[in-house]
């Protein structure tokens, strides 16, 4: 494959924290057009590495490269709008603002002008809000939340929450989403739902990688996975790759999942 398919890349990471080593000399790619899972135990450094390509947290050793380019010297902010977007594990939205307004605090860096401009010449600035609010109206709408966007954060449901900050990220017109946990305290219908989400915004040309727990997700979006277990890369490959794969099964699906496999291969025989 050429260099310019890879969208994101890194090499060599490792993380340390005060003697602990939670990421150890990782490398991955993740390739235009595709979705790429990150899994593994709790504790495996999955987080860790999401803050590392952020720069929430950054490296102790290694690179992190965007489009070929390193960017492990820049803020949070500077990633940010090269089109690096994430969601949280835990939801970090204002739960007493609206939707809508929640959308709309997204896309402000994406705004031209500062604000002394502003105070110049209000009329433009009164554009530039409307534009915003058009755009937030248009993601809410495409992701299924336009009925909910004067609704208060917090009178909304856990899945709706989610929802929510997915649409926050999309006002940042992100090339990559980085989604930790998505489906985490969604219950099955909301987790097909947010699945199917995530399908359409990867359909738009978006790309993603994720962390997630549930291997029903995994499997359902992802067409390449990356293994963690203490810090280190135990497997990589596509999704039947990785199920049959003996190391993944021992260290992270475990035995229940193996004779589950050997029961569905029986009956299917």
């Amino acid at each position: 494959m050429e260099h310019t398919e890879v969208v994101l890349e890194v090499r060599n990471l490792v993380k340390r924290f005060e003697g602990l080593v939670a990421v150890d000399q990782l490398n991955f790619k993740v390739r235009k057009g595709r979705i790429h899972a990150l899994i593994g135990p709790n504790g495996a450094g999955k987080t860790t590495t999401v803050n590392m390509i952020t720069g929430d947290n950054p490296q102790t050793e290694g690179d992190v490269l965007f489009y070929g380019k390193s960017i492990s010297k820049l803020p949070v902010y500077a990633r940010a709008n090269l089109g690096i977007g994430r969601t949280f594990q835990n939801i970090k939205l204002f739960s007493t603002m609206t939707v809508l307004e929640n959308l709309l605090i997204g896309g402000q860096s994406k705004t031209t002008k500062s604000l002394l401009k502003y105070l110049a010449n209000p009329r433009i600035a009164q554009k530039e809000e409307q534009q915003l609010k058009e755009k937030a109206e248009g993601i809410l709408n495409f992701i299924g939340m336009y009925q909910y966007k004067d609704e208060l954060v917090s009178n909304l449901a856990y899945g709706r929450q989610k929802m929510t900050e997915l649409g926050r990220t999309l006002m940042g017109d992100p090339r990559l989403i980085l989604l930790d946990e998505p489906a985490a305290g969604l219950n099955p219908s909301e987790r097909k739902e947010f699945i199917d989400i995530i399908q359409k915004v990867f359909d738009q040309g978006v790309d993603m990688f994720l962390i997630e727990h549930n291997m029903d997700v995994v499997m359902n979006l992802s067409h390449d996975i990356t293994v963690l277990n203490f810090g280190c890369k135990i497997a990589e490959g596509a999704p039947k790759e990785i199920l049959e794969n003996e190391e993944v099964i021992s260290a992270y699906l475990g035995e229940g999942y193996r004779k589950q496999m050997k029961k569905e291969a029986e009956q299917n025989a």
